[in-house]
């Protein structure tokens, strides 16, 4: 019986040895991780009503710091220091600690996101879940992934807090200038402000200045029907009349609704006004980038440095273009047809609060769309499901340019933008994303 006792308490003193020597459980960190992270920051831009610059200001910030974690023990990724205006190196991770770098980016770019948007509570039930998940895997391995992700999460906003944003947020309102027919006046239903008059003073990200890919003017404005500004105006008005008649099912209207992406679309009830809420024309082609990278079966460091380096594109993008609209001040084509031509007319889409001249999607569109071609090649078949959220369609693509082109044309289809805009627009996104391209070298 002796015997018996002994052996039994050898088994449960090797048992309980066994269970503490035992090694923890790593964190496991997959591209899905980083993809709810990024699928929340749009959610709630959508839900917070961010302006289309501030959005890509929104994207690109925690991109950076989750892309500098990784790029530090990557022979893949090389550190954005010295490609992307004033980044000083971040915090070096001690590596006789349990850091898992993964974790830290993920932990950094759900941390920055929350400093940047309105709802911080969204963000922190996506954390407070992932947060207890991982702490029940391996305790040690996660606070000490986190503590290295505030210390990046705080130098990132030490870099960003020297961007000009906090500036411009007490800058005046721009002023309209009535005296002149062809400057932007509001537009109807909401009679909006200009919105960010300002944005060309943000600190650009990769271009070297606001005015770096400055356009060639648009067209002068005129009455007279033999200008080049006239046939423009009178072709946004023919060809809304036409895919009017048509129907809902046109291509043109089924085109201008899919690449809508205006947070500021207002609907009047009696007397009652409210938002209907979308996507901005950055986080459409976000979108696309989650897209790609699923397509491709892309890791965690192939999937962050995709979102990085679209987003530093976009975000540039708009202070271009932001440049452009508010120097050239141009009115909007609904404007003039209803103070001119036809005061019933409406252009198929909201015409949204800011100057006509360049089409911001146009350039936004360009600049990504090169970007992701230099990733991810020039014959990239995929479907487009980012607007299903919003009831409408897939629309399928041969190329990211075919999708940038189709994006800019959809500006005319709208009637919001007139075919100079467009053209030159586009072509401004992409000389922008081929300079970004060259610099990050893509």
């Amino acid at each position: 019986m002796k015997q018996l006792k002994f052996k039994l308490l050898s088994v449960f003193i090797l048992a309980i040895f066994s269970a503490c020597s035992a090694p923890e459980k790593h964190i496991e960190v997959s591209p899905e991780l980083f993809y709810k992270s990024v699928d929340k920051v749009m959610e709630i831009q959508i839900h917070d009503i961010f302006s289309p610059p501030v959005a890509s200001r929104i994207f690109a910030y925690p991109n950076i710091a989750a892309y500098e974690i990784l790029a530090q023990k990557s022979s893949n990724l090389e550190s954005l220091v010295g490609k992307v205006n004033q980044l000083e190196p971040i915090p070096t991770v001690d590596t006789t600690q349990n850091v898992n770098l993964e974790l830290s980016a993920i932990i950094a770019h759900m941390e920055l996101s929350k400093d940047l948007i309105f709802s911080e509570d969204r963000m922190e039930t996506l954390q407070d879940s992932l947060y207890t998940v991982w702490k029940n895997v391996n305790e040690d391995e996660f606070e000490k992934s986190k503590a290295y992700a505030f210390e990046v999460r705080d130098a990132i906003k030490k870099y960003m807090s020297k961007d000009n944003y906090a500036q411009t947020r007490t800058m005046s309102k721009f002023t309209v200038n009535t005296d002149d027919p062809s400057r932007w006046q509001p537009t109807p239903p909401a009679y909006m402000d200009g919105i960010e008059p300002h944005w060309n003073l943000i600190r650009p990200f990769v271009i070297d200045s606001a005015s770096q890919f400055k356009p060639e003017r648009p067209p002068e404005f005129s009455m007279e029907k033999d200008s080049q500004f006239y046939k423009e105006l009178m072709e946004v008005y023919e060809v809304g009349n036409d895919i009017t008649m048509e129907g809902d099912d046109s291509e043109g209207i089924q085109v201008a609704q899919f690449w809508d992406c205006n947070p500021f679309v207002s609907v009047t009830r009696g007397h009652f006004m409210f938002a209907t809420k979308k996507i901005s024309p950055g986080a459409h082609w976000i979108g696309i980038v989650k897209i790609a990278t699923k397509m491709e079966n892309s890791n965690v460091e192939e999937t962050v440095n995709a979102y990085t380096k679209t987003s530093l594109a976009i975000a540039d993008a708009f202070i271009s273009c932001w440049d452009e609209k508010y120097r050239s001040n141009l009115i909007r084509p609904e404007t003039v047809i209803n103070k001119y031509i036809d005061p019933d007319w409406l252009p198929v889409l909201q015409t949204p609060p800011f100057p006509e001249y360049t089409s911001g999607h146009s350039v936004v569109s360009g600049a990504a769309s090169v970007v992701l071609t230099e990733l991810f090649g020039p014959d990239f078949h995929f479907n487009d499901d980012t607007e299903t959220q919003f009831g409408l369609p897939i629309r399928s693509f041969d190329s990211f340019y075919q999708a940038s082109k189709e994006a800019a044309l959809s500006r005319l289809y709208g009637g919001i933008h007139y075919r100079a805009a467009i053209d030159n627009g586009l072509k401004q996104g992409l000389d922008l994303g081929h300079y970004v391209a060259k610099k990050l070298k893509i």
